[in-house]
């Protein structure tokens, strides 16, 4: 399966994962707006990029990029929605990612949630629903995502679902060393 010709829907009782649509710019403003998740979105290598939006017009522009990213295979960006409100409460990109560090043959998954969601038990439901699936779409050894310090919660979930810290950097395009990342390993 080629994630970047049809990209699968994943979902379980509480979530779903679907590819990031339009309509879905309004609730992801009040993720990316969301002070409190801010801090805990994965920025690294992003070329200054912090994701705090706090317009519709930059959310859109945000949105077009995403849709330009995923028609040229640079990554997929999918929607996180609550099945009990239906509204889009987070984002997980993910890409495959070869480079000369030890993150490469590696699914990197970011994940943007919004700050009332970053509970333990939300954020293991939404990453089993990535997790595994994530060797077969990206076809990588490994899938890493990052959980600084003060996303306890998120670490919890994590480890709950089998991923490990990593005490390696993720080296940037700049030469630029990043750390608290964890993995999961095929």
């Amino acid at each position: 399966m080629d994630v970047y010709k049809d990209c699968p829907t994943l979902e379980n009782d509480k979530f779903m994962l679907r590819l990031t649509v339009e309509r879905d710019i309004a609730d992801l403003l009040k993720v990316y707006s969301d002070e409190k998740a801010v801090p805990l979105f994965n920025s690294d290598n992003c070329h200054g990029d912090d994701f705090h939006y706090t317009t519709l017009e930059r959310m859109q522009q945000a949105y077009d990029f995403w849709e330009e990213a995923y028609r040229n295979g640079w990554f997929v960006r999918w929607s996180i929605v609550d099945k009990m409100t239906n509204e889009a409460v987070g984002t997980i990109e993910e890409f495959h990612r070869d480079a000369g560090d030890y993150f490469t043959d590696c699914g990197l998954l970011r994940l943007d949630l919004r700050s009332d969601y970053e509970v333990g038990d939300k954020i293991a439901s939404i990453l089993s629903l990535i997790a595994l699936p994530s060797f077969d779409l990206f076809g990588c050894s490994k899938v890493a995502t990052k959980a600084p310090a003060i996303a306890t919660e998120r670490i919890k979930a994590l480890t709950r679902l089998g991923f490990t810290p990593s005490d390696k950097p993720l080296i940037g395009s700049d030469g630029t060393k990043y750390y608290s990342y964890y993995e999961l390993k095929k």
